[in-house]
């Protein structure tokens, strides 16, 4: 960005040029769901987004949804309040920056018309009712421009009226699905006692189960390496097992003890789980027994979270000059521009680490869980905190890390991430690398150590002061070697060399250079 661009918010002049607006990089997305009306604004930044609004409100729409398929004058009142509350963020926001959706329960209704001309006139925007597949493509949109993956993958969202299902590969859906069955239907259809019983579960699972068999043979035939789920009843999950101290990983087994402890609950109302945040309590049994339907039609290992769904599907579909880019070197460039980070240097040490773990990858096999990727990430961004102050930037950066959205990173890559940037200089925390989730702690430390020993290397920021170096490993003792005659002719390398022997030796590390 050039200075010409800064300047008008650097400096307060109180001149607005006529016909010009404060906001044009300012859009907002509206997603009318079956159980909940969310709002997303955002500001266009250095190349990516940052979140400057979110706004939810429970709504349960579907459950104004009569046998008729007619909704209620209720239902559709508790939305209209709702909206009313959204219009005032919109009235200073573009129109052409302003999209609003309406999912299954507006599809369904067949009294849509009225709700929806009172909402667009409290809105003072069009409302486009989308179709099941068109949710389903946006979706998966929406997790291919929040997360990085280089191969098929399953992606879920639950809705409070139906679920979408698509497989598919980088930014492009290969199958799409959506089912007609969603937690707040489902709660009204298999929970209306209030009660958590074996039975309702039973019913509820295998109605869930019967819904599914239609599109499971196409799925597994296509099959996917990662599965993600983006909805509120995955993410109620992730947090009751990191609540119970365990990993973020959703299994069959997991879901199925987590249906248990429900049922020991007895009731809705008396619905008590470590983990389980008190806004999903209501619809959380009919999610749960979904979500358990699918894991077995679709036999799926494990499931995570995905960091978009449906409105970051229909952002960026408003930002073209954002689409089809890789979601996290976008990331890791906007973090550089947005602090000032050398990245002539932070790509030399980026370079000088993978060719240290190039070295050692037949003795300790990096390129798992995109070990390499996760290395050079945080080598470009280990100066992140450099802006605040010298002493402790690497605190400083892994806070930034720690507390930033970061499309293209999963949460546990995220946490990897700042404990390579926390830990690549000075003492070592070891309990800040142990708290790792999907990446193995081996990895994170074999890790940590490529990326201090190649900032080390690289301290003279000159790609000509670089020297020649051969490391190898036995186990988890490293073998650094030199040129001969270098260390003497480098004394402050050979001394901060020395030190970090001290470092790693103190952390339990052995390492040798010669």
């Amino acid at each position: 960005m050039d200075q010409d661009q800064l300047a008008p918010d650097l400096v307060d002049t109180g001149f607005v040029l006529p016909g010009s607006t404060q906001h044009q990089d300012i859009y907002a997305v509206i997603d009318l769901g079956s159980n909940s009306f969310h709002m997303l604004m955002v500001k266009v930044v250095g190349g990516s987004v940052q979140v400057i609004g979110r706004v939810k409100r429970k709504v349960r729409l579907a459950s104004g949804l009569n046998d008729n398929l007619v909704l209620s004058k209720k239902a559709m009142t508790r939305g209209w309040e709702c909206l009313a509350l959204f219009a005032e963020r919109l009235q200073d926001i573009p129109s052409n920056n302003i999209r609003i959706v309406g999912t299954a329960t507006l599809r369904l209704a067949h009294n849509v018309k009225v709700f929806l001309t009172e909402a667009e006139k409290i809105l003072g925007h069009r409302i486009e009712v989308i179709s099941g597949e068109e949710e389903a493509r946006l979706i998966y949109l929406g997790v291919a421009h929040t997360s990085s993956s280089d191969s098929n993958r399953l992606v879920i969202d639950i809705g409070g009226a139906s679920t979408e299902m698509v497989i598919g590969h980088g930014f492009s859906p290969l199958h799409l699905a959506s089912l007609h069955m969603g937690c707040v239907t489902y709660l009204d259809r298999y929970f209306s006692d209030g009660l958590l019983s074996e039975d309702n579960f039973n019913a509820a699972i295998a109605a869930a189960e019967a819904e599914t068999i239609g599109v499971a043979a196409l799925f597994l035939g296509t099959g996917w390496q990662l599965s993600v789920g983006a909805s509120g009843t995955v993410q109620a999950m992730q947090e009751i097992l990191v609540g119970q101290g365990m990993d973020e990983v959703i299994t069959l087994t997991r879901l199925e003890t987590i249906m248990q402890q429900s049922i020991a609950c007895g009731q809705i109302d008396k619905l008590d789980i470590v983990g389980l945040a008190q806004e999903r309590k209501q619809v959380f049994a009919s999610g749960l027994s979904i979500l358990i339907g699918l894991f077995r039609q679709l036999h799926i290992p494990g499931m995570t979270l995905s960091g978009g769904a449906l409105r970051e599907g229909i952002l960026y579909g408003m930002l073209p000059q954002l689409q089809h880019t890789d979601v996290r070197n976008r990331t890791i460039a906007s973090l550089m521009v947005r602090y000032y980070i050398d990245q002539q240097h932070a790509n030399r040490v980026a370079e000088m680490a993978l060719q240290l773990a190039h070295q050692l990858q037949d003795q300790w096999n990096l390129a798992k869980f995109e070990g390499l990727s996760m290395l050079r990430a945080g080598a470009l961004l280990h100066e992140l905190g450099l802006l605040i102050e010298y002493k402790n930037h690497h605190h400083h950066g892994a806070y930034i890390i720690s507390h930033t959205e970061l499309p293209g990173f999963t949460r546990a890559q995220q946490q990897l991430l700042m404990a390579l940037v926390f830990n690549h200089r000075a003492d070592i925390q070891r309990d800040i690398i142990a708290k790792q989730t999907m990446t193995s702690v081996l990895l994170a430390v074999r890790l940590t150590r490529l990326l201090r020993l190649a900032v080390i290397l690289s301290m003279r920021r000159k790609h000509e002061a670089l020297p020649e170096v051969q490391i190898s490993a036995q186990a988890e003792v490293l073998l650094v070697a030199l040129p001969k005659g270098w260390l003497e002719q480098h004394p402050l390398m050979r001394a901060e060399l020395e030190q970090e022997v001290a470092y790693q030796q103190a952390a339990g590390w052995q390492l040798q250079v010669r």
